[in-house]
This record gives structure tokens, C-alpha cells and sequence, in this order.
């Protein structure tokens, strides 16, 4: 449907649901999408049809459906037979509903009920996307058994007709902003959201194309923006609160329910009582190209990033990378290093025999986004603790096992499911007390994805010295999987496996656009690579080169030799074996650090956690080297 799907109205009977103004609304649109279609095919043959069936379309009205509903039955001769052709337009729309438009029901709050999201406030939120859910069913059941197509075999228990995203929205004037960004007030915000999971949505693009980099301009066009045509919710994205207005258009809107599964919300009070850090506008229709990308709003203190809305821009990777992009600027500003990476702390038990380590648990950091924050322990001695982003995992499901797929069905939003490659989907995968609590680094690593390792041989190389392994981050070399701009099967380079913004080119010279930033950015990364190499030395942390071998089947350079000395003898299953053997080396790398762990803190401990971060881009195995750990420690019966 080209126009987004408002519900304001809480109905409670099939009455009142046909008295809204929603459902008129909504059943205006279809019988105007439906016309149009009928329209393009009337230099073809059956006009008169094509006419006829235009006009009793257009008569349709809301009131044609409540006399239906009081009428007394049975119905018959030419009453039934107009009633039972209303009935099954109807039906069309009802199946429109579920598959094709994007709703949202929408609730109002004040401020106070609405304060970090009380559960109250959630469950009466969800009831209410609920009772929508069952009211539909069962006013079309009603319908069908009025006119006499209600017979046989009840389908409903598998239809499922939620609206996308159920909201209770308070005022944007209780939004603490500066005077410049006023008129953003005037866009209610999104406090909380209960929204409809295993649902897949196609977008113009599967790819991201353009960089998100810095202007030397605000894109922000404050004369132009027109509040009644976006939503806004606000993210908690590290330490940092982000304020996104996503524009209500086609190809946009689709775009919040994957945010919504990826990101945690910012409590009210936290945009409320103080200023937001950064403002981002996805799919502004005012703005073109050279308005892509962020701007540093110093006499505000304000980070604002625009994407366009160009369909080349509608792709769920223009809300992600910003929004993220916006976090790590924060980063190196506040002296932080942020590291594009997966993170994750093991929970590691000994025996009570035999003394032996082994894993009992494992919680996700970060899928995509952390940052690295040098705080001092009881000692005075500044140690490295780990932050994460997300709750979420972007993942791509080219690399994953059929099993994997099965475990997220229920919990996802899909993209681009049929487009053959890079279909991704947003799924849950931590919580947020994990990823914003601090754990302390213990082994960090660069994740190559193409070099080849001998059978026998350790994928893990983690006793390297910082500076050796240094050279390796800042190489930030990887072989691409055709889901950005380089060629599949070619290598490319990214410095630090592009924190985003993108601090250098491949030669490591700044890029002009960010040379403050690649500056200060450095200056962090001499401060805790200091650190690192005296903790190195202390043997209080490893880091090196993790080899996935994910992508060393399509790496130009892989021959049909090389990879049979390897061990590997059927290309297309490199990808999969090699993630594995990088698994079990990952699982005694965790071990033997968990080991060493133990005597360097003294005493009889009966577990410790080992907290790594693994350092990469898309598709250097990160994803696919955790679903293999994941299978090997799993002790779930599924």
C-alpha cells in the first residue's frame, strides 16, 4: 500500500470497528489501489467489465457493510447476491491488510505513564494490539456466516492480522531539544512498541552504496519538514540517546520494526530531563544526495544525520550504519575506541574432579558495535571494559544452516527474502542489561576471513605482539561477499574494519572529510594499545588474528591446491567447515585463557569470564564462527 495505516481508535465491537475513521480510511485506499490496477489493464480486452466492476467499487461505502451486519438473515435473491459480492471484496481487502500495508495502533500517554516504560504500560499496549487482532477475525467470520460463506473448514486460527507495530506515543513537546530543532516537538514520540515478529519486508535495495560521511553543511531543512509525515522513536545506542524520525513513506517505514528488534529504547526520562546527543531523519523527501550523511551541530551539541528519500536509499543498512555511525563520532570525541566487532563473555566453570575448564555459558556484547572504555579497577590500574550497542543481530542469511534459520523463525523481521542474496534479518540476541553493563577485555582479535590454515594447526593466533596485531587492525583486510560495492571474491581494505565513519582509504591516509576525527581517533588508539602491551606483557590479555576461513573457497587467490593441503576438498563447503575449525579453536582458546585467568587472580575460583571481541566486517565470519560454537556447546533439545 503506498500510504501508511494510522489506528487511533480503540473498538471494541464490529460495529464500531465499521463507524471508524480507520477503517474508512483504510477501505478508501484499497478500493483506490484496486481501481488503479483495474485501470491498467483496460487497453486490453473486457472494458465493459473492467467498467462495471470500476463503478461497484467506487459505491462501495463503510455503511453497505454495518447494514450487513444488523441485517436480519437469511439473506436472499438479489440482496444476498449483492451482499455476498461486498463480503468478498472485503475479504480481498482483509488479506490486503495482513500481507501488503503497514499499520500501526497507536496510543497516547502522558509522560509519567510512559517513564521507562512500565510494564503496565507495555501489557496494556499489547492487549490492545491483540483485541484488534481478534476483533478483525471475528468480524469477518461474522460477515462470511451472514452471507452464507462461512461453511466448512474454519481457517482462523491461521490468520494473523496484528497491525506492524502497536505504540503508545507521549508528546514531542516534553522532548528536550534546542530552540534550532523546535518544530521537531510537534512529532509525537514513540515510548514504547509491542510489534508483529516473523514478518518479511521487501525494500528497493538490498545493499548499501553511499558512504555516511561528514558535512560541512547542517542537512537538517527545518522551513521544510512537515511533522504530521514522520514518526520518531528515541534509541538508547551505547551511552548515547538518538532521537530517530523515519518518514511515514513506503520503503521507509518498513525500516522501524527491524530498528525496533535491533536497538534498545531510551528510557523517557532520559530525553526528557536532558538533552538528546544526536538526531537522525531517515527517507526525508526534501532532501537529495549531497545532503547524506552527518553534521557536527557544535554551538548545539548535536550530531544530525539525514538519509535522503531516494529509493536507492530504502534499505534497512541506511538505518542501521547512521545511527551507529552517529555513535562511534560520540565515541571518539569522548576519548572512547570504538571497535566494529562481535563480543562475547563466556562464562567459564571448572571441574570439581578433575579441575578441567569447560564453558557453561555464553552471553552476547555486541553482534555489529561496541566500544572500549579504559576505567580503573580496585587497584588504580586502568583495565579496558567492553560495551555494546545492540540487542540485536543484522544478520545475513546466505552463511546460515538451515537449523540456524529455524531457530530465529517467530522472533525476526525479515528483508528481502527472495532478492538471492543478502537477505538479512533482524532477531534478538541479548539483553540489555548485558550489553550495557562493562566487561572486562580479555582476548581481542581481528577476524580474516580468506587466509588459509593448515589442517592441525590453531585458527587462533592470539599471542602476538599488540604491535604486530596492530598493523592487522589497521589493515582491516577482508574478502568481500558482493553485498557492498567490492566484487565478491576480492580483497578489500577498510582501517580498523571501518569503525564508521571511515577515518582512512586504503593507503591509510585520513580521508579529508574526517581528519579531526582520524586525528583524535589515533590518539585513542596510542593510548590503549599502550595499555594493551603492558597488559600483554603482565599476561593479563591476548590478542591476535582469528582465521574464520569463511570466505577462502571464492578468494581469487585460493587454489584447488592449496585448499586440498588445507584439508579442504570440496570448495562450496569451505565456507562452512572453516567456521567450524575456527570454532573449536576459538572454545580451547577460551579455556586455556580461562586457565591462566584463575592462577593470575589467586585462590580456588569456581568460574571466571573470559570476555573477547573479534574484530570485522560483514561476512568475516563472526556470525556463522558463534553458530558453530553455538552447536557444539548447546546442551538445548530442539
Amino acid at each position: 500500500m503506498k500510504e501508511m495505516l494510522e489506528i487511533r481508535e480503540i473498538c471494541r465491537s464490529p460495529r464500531q470497528l465499521f463507524e471508524s475513521k480507520s477503517f474508512s480510511r483504510y477501505l478508501e485506499l484499497y478500493k483506490k489501489e484496486f481501481i488503479a490496477e483495474l485501470r491498467k489493464r483496460q487497453d486490453k480486452d473486457l472494458k465493459e467489465e473492467l467498467q462495471h466492476r470500476i463503478k461497484f467499487i467506487e459505491n462501495l461505502k463503510p455503511n453497505d457493510y454495518l447494514d450487513i451486519l444488523k441485517g436480519v438473515t437469511p439473506f436472499s435473491g438479489d440482496l444476498l447476491r449483492d451482499y455476498r459480492a461486498n463480503i468478498q471484496f472485503l475479504d480481498g481487502a482483509f488479506h490486503h491488510y495482513r500481507t501488503k500495508t503497514y499499520a500501526r495502533l497507536i496510543l497516547p500517554l502522558d509522560k509519567s505513564s510512559a517513564n521507562d516504560n512500565a510494564e503496565s504500560t507495555k501489557d496494556n499496549i499489547s492487549n490492545k494490539a491483540d483485541k484488534l487482532s481478534d476483533l478483525i477475525l471475528e468480524t469477518r467470520r461474522l460477515l462470511l456466516v451472514k452471507v452464507g460463506l462461512g461453511s466448512g473448514i474454519r481457517r482462523s486460527q491461521g490468520l494473523e492480522c496484528h497491525p506492524n507495530v502497536a505504540v503508545g506515543e507521549i508528546s514531542g513537546e516534553s522532548i528536550m531539544l534546542p530552540d534550532d530543532y523546535s518544530m521537531l516537538k510537534k512529532v509525537s514520540v514513540t515510548s514504547t512498541a509491542d510489534m508483529r515478529t516473523g514478518v518479511y519486508y521487501t525494500t528497493h535495495s538490498n545493499k548499501r552504496a553511499f558512504p555516511f560521511f561528514e558535512l560541512s553543511h547542517n542537512p537538517f531543512k527545518k522551513e521544510q519538514f512537515k511533522h504530521d509525515e514522520y514518526i520518531a522513536i528515541p534509541f538508547e545506542i551505547g551511552a548515547w540517546n538518538i532521537l530517530c524520525y523515519i518518514h511515514k513513506t513506503p520503503g521507509y517505514i518498513e525500516i522501524e520494526p527491524g530498528l525496533l528488534n535491533l536497538f534498545p529504547y531510551s528510557k523517557t526520562k532520559n530525553i526528557t530531563d536532558k538533552q538528546v546527543d544526536g538526531i537522525f531523519i531517515l527517507g526525508c523527501p526534501n532532501s537529495g544526495m549531497d545532503d547524506l550523511g552527518y553534521y557536527h551541530d557544535m554551538k548545539n551539541n548535536l550530531l544530525v544525520g539525514v538519509i535522503p528519500g531516494l529509493d536507492d536509499c530504502q534499505y534497512f543498512g541506511y538505518g542501521k550504519k547512521p545511527m551507529l555511525t552517529l555513535h562511534n563520532v560520540l565515541c571518539i570525541l569522548k576519548g572512547n575506541l570504538p571497535l566494529h566487532c562481535g563480543a562475547t563473555r563466556y562464562v567459564v566453570r571448572f571441574d570439581e574432579k578433575t579441575n578441567e575448564p569447560y564453558i557453561f555459558d555464553s552471553l552476547i556484547k555486541a553482534d555489529d558495535m561496541g566500544r572500549a572504555i579504559l576505567e580503573k579497577n580496585s587497584q588504580g590500574k586502568e583495565v579496558p571494559f567492553f560495551y555494546g550497542t545492540e540487542t540485536g543481530a543484522f544478520a545475513c542469511l546466505d552463511g546460515f544452516s538451515e537449523h540456524a534459520k529455524m531457530q530465529m523463525e517467530g522472533r525476526e523481521i525479515g528483508y528481502n527474502k527472495h532478492s538471492g542474496t543478502n537477505a538479512r534479518q533482524i532477531v534478538p540476541v541479548t539483553d540489555y542489561s548485558e550489553i550495557a553493563t562493562g566487561s572486562e577485555l580479555d582476548i581481542l582479535l581481528y577476524l580474516n576471513n580468506y587466509e588459509v590454515i593448515p589442517e592441525g594447526e590453531s585458527c587462533m593466533k592470539a599471542n602476538m605482539n599488540p604491535a604486530e596485531a596492530l598493523e592487522h587492525f589497521r589493515k582491516g583486510a577482508r574478502v568481500a561477499a558482493g553485498s557492498t560495492q567490492t566484487h565478491r571474491g576480492d580483497v578489500e581494505i577498510s582501517y580498523w574494519a571501518n569503525p564508521f565513519p571511515l577515518l582512512k582509504d586504503n593507503d591509510w591516509k585520513p580521508l579529508p572529510e574526517h581528519k579531526h576525527l582520524c586525528e583524535k581517533f589515533e590518539k585513542i588508539e596510542k593510548r590503549f594499545f599502550d595499555n594493551f602491551k603492558t597488559r600483554v606483557e603482565k599476561g593479563e590479555m591476548k590478542i591476535g588474528v582469528a582465521h574464520s576461513m569463511l570466505m577462502a573457497g571464492v578468494y581469487k587467490e585460493s587454489t584447488d591446491q592449496v585448499l586440498s593441503d588445507a584439508g579442504f576438498n570440496d570448495r562450496d563447503l569451505v565456507e562452512h567447515h572453516g567456521p567450524e575449525r575456527a570454532a573449536h579453536d576459538m572454545i580451547e582458546l577460551i579455556k586455556e585463557t580461562a586457565i591462566d585467568k584463575r592462577k593470575r587472580i589467586g585462590g580456588n575460583l569456581k568460574e571466571v569470564d573470559i570476555t573477547i571481541a573479534t574484530i570485522g566486517d560483514s561476512r568475516t565470519g563472526k556470525s556463522e564462527m558463534a553458530e558453530k560454537m553455538d552447536g557444539i556447546l548447546n546442551m538445548s533439545l530442539i
